[in-house]
């Protein structure tokens, strides 16, 4: 195990270790200590890319890419990802799309990402919070249960009232608001999938 040497500012002062998804989370659950974790394994990933680039096969470094780098940077994203420090994690992905596509690195990788067929980071963190509430949607009421007004947005996931930023950043207050803003016909989809 690492020995953690919490920041001096009084924020980050308390940390517990969750053992199921193997992450480090301060008092207010911003998972700094887990992305600090991970930014040298993917580092690394792109380092691996660097050097199997004179293959020039897009399909082996794409493998290459969900292999090494993909399996690291979306475990436990949906927790770690509404940190301001996810930014690092973001723009090393962009960097080993550009070593990957051999693309100069003042291009724009929106085409890039999708030319690889490779979700950017925020994408990858809605798509992971919207199988998270699928998954576990009896974990969420839905407005029907809360009262019987029959109105546009009854079928919704029920948000709780509140103006605290540390729960709106929360999976569950973050994934229902994702969720709501599906189009109907896709939430129906959802309701029918056996987990």
């Amino acid at each position: 195990m690492n020995n953690w040497k919490p920041f001096p500012t009084a924020l980050f002062t308390c940390y517990v270790l969750l053992p199921k998804y193997n992450c480090y989370c301060d008092s207010i659950y911003i998972y700094i200590y887990h992305i600090i974790e991970i930014i040298p394994k993917l580092n690394k990933a792109c380092q691996i890319v660097r050097t199997l680039t004179f293959l020039r096969s897009p399909e082996i470094l794409r493998m290459v890419y969900f292999s090494y780098f993909q399996s690291v940077m979306s475990y436990g994203i949906i927790f770690w990802r509404n940190s301001h420090h996810s930014v690092k994690v973001f723009k090393i992905q962009k960097r080993i799309i550009w070593i990957i596509t051999n693309s100069n690195r003042y291009d724009t990788c929106r085409p890039l990402f999708k030319q690889l067929g490779i979700l950017p980071l925020p994408s990858q963190y809605i798509f992971s919070i919207l199988l998270f509430v699928v998954k576990n949607k009896n974990l969420f009421q839905i407005n029907s249960q809360i009262h019987n007004l029959h109105t546009r947005s009854n079928d919704n996931l029920h948000l709780l009232s509140t103006s605290l930023t540390v729960v709106q950043r929360g999976v569950a207050y973050s994934g229902s608001k994702i969720y709501n803003h599906l189009p109907t016909h896709i939430k129906q989809l959802s309701a029918n999938v056996v987990v």
